[in-house]
């Protein structure tokens, strides 16, 4: 009943929520306390599109605006009902970064547990509801795809690829649990894969240009943190959003960083499966990374046929087999805003 009411995409939270919590064992006895797990939130301007729709039925003379819709305007309803229906009474917050929200959300996490802050933290990443006008600015500004444009629907999204026309909206949602080694141990949790390692830093600019040195900055952070050689790391999962300045940046950046050798890593991009997902890309990239570490496998670059670096190792339009050890998430925002996360098996 506490979501019931609430935007789609806070719904949406909750459901997933709900299939993270009880997977890490969460809320049973012999488990973090209410108190000592805390909540993040990653993502923001999240209900521009609620606010879209509800607009035009409270337009009208003398038309009731709900109290309530005074907190489902807010980003940090979210936070609220996630933790009412998930008893989580220890530190929470919201936290924005663009399209590196989810990568924010997950650091801030890893950074509430090495202070001792908490012994577990539920990362969110939230489902974004983009309005029509919001659409329209991307469009204009040339970051979305404008459509097919003589292509099938499924084969728009072009991460990497010579014809990529702009990233595709996806929606979506991730949820992680993440927690101390010594309470994970403590109560015998299932550990799918370990934080090695992050790096987090902005370019010092306000606009949407990608910057290389940034982004190779916040990859060599994460491998530094870790201890480890780029040699190390067998798989990238790209930002990859499939546009032009994006792709090409982000492809000089990992070059930089790992160089035109034997030893490259494998490198995909979630979103040409799922779309650009926005704040909740970098949970939901996340999920995909620790899924192919444990399943010893790349995803496919689906419609990637004319690699915009052919000197890279993008993984081909089908899966393939790989034994990986450690690997590194990408998430790069508006704003300057640079993200990597490097997640070991």
């Amino acid at each position: 009943r506490t979501a019931g009411r609430a935007p789609f995409g806070v719904r949406v939270a909750v459901g997933t929520a709900l299939q993270a919590r009880p997977q890490a064992g969460l809320g049973t006895a012999g488990g973090p306390a209410p108190g000592r797990t805390a909540l993040v939130v990653a993502g923001h301007n999240l209900t521009t599109g609620y606010a879209e729709r509800l607009h035009p039925k409270l337009a009208g003379a003398g038309a009731h605006v709900p109290a309530r819709a005074a907190l489902h305007l807010l980003d940090t309803d979210h936070l609220g009902i996630l933790s009412q229906v998930l008893d989580i009474t220890g530190e929470g917050c919201t936290v924005g970064g663009a399209s590196a929200s989810g990568n924010v959300g997950i650091i801030t996490g890893a950074r509430l547990l090495a202070l001792g802050a908490a012994d577990a933290c539920l990362v969110v990443g939230a489902l974004s509801e983009l309005s029509a006008l919001e659409r329209q600015a991307l469009l204009n500004l040339g970051a979305m795809s404008g459509g097919p444009r003589g292509l099938e629907p499924g084969a728009v999204c072009r991460p990497f690829d010579e014809d990529h026309s702009g990233f595709v909206p996806g929606q979506g949602c991730g949820a992680l649990v993440l927690e101390t080694q010594e309470s994970a141990e403590a109560r015998g949790a299932p550990v799918l894969a370990r934080i090695a390692g992050y790096g987090i830093a902005l370019d010092g600019n306000s606009q949407a240009d990608p910057d290389e040195r940034g982004e190779t900055a916040v990859m060599t952070a994460a491998l530094r943190m870790a201890g480890l050689a780029p040699e190390a790391v067998g798989y990238v999962n790209a930002h990859g959003t499939g546009s032009a300045l994006g792709d090409r940046t982000e492809a000089a950046a990992l070059r930089r960083v790992f160089g035109d050798g034997p030893d490259q890593p494998w490198i995909n991009a979630t979103k040409a499966l799922t779309g650009h997902c926005l704040y909740a890309a970098g949970v939901v990239e996340a999920v995909a990374t620790v899924l192919q570490l444990r399943g010893g496998f790349v995803h496919p670059n689906i419609n990637l046929y004319r690699p915009i670096d052919p000197g890279l190792r993008f993984t081909g339009r089908t899966a393939r087999p790989a034994d990986l050890s450690y690997a590194l998430s990408n998430g790069f925002g508006f704003g300057g805003i640079n993200t990597s996360i490097l997640l070991a098996a």
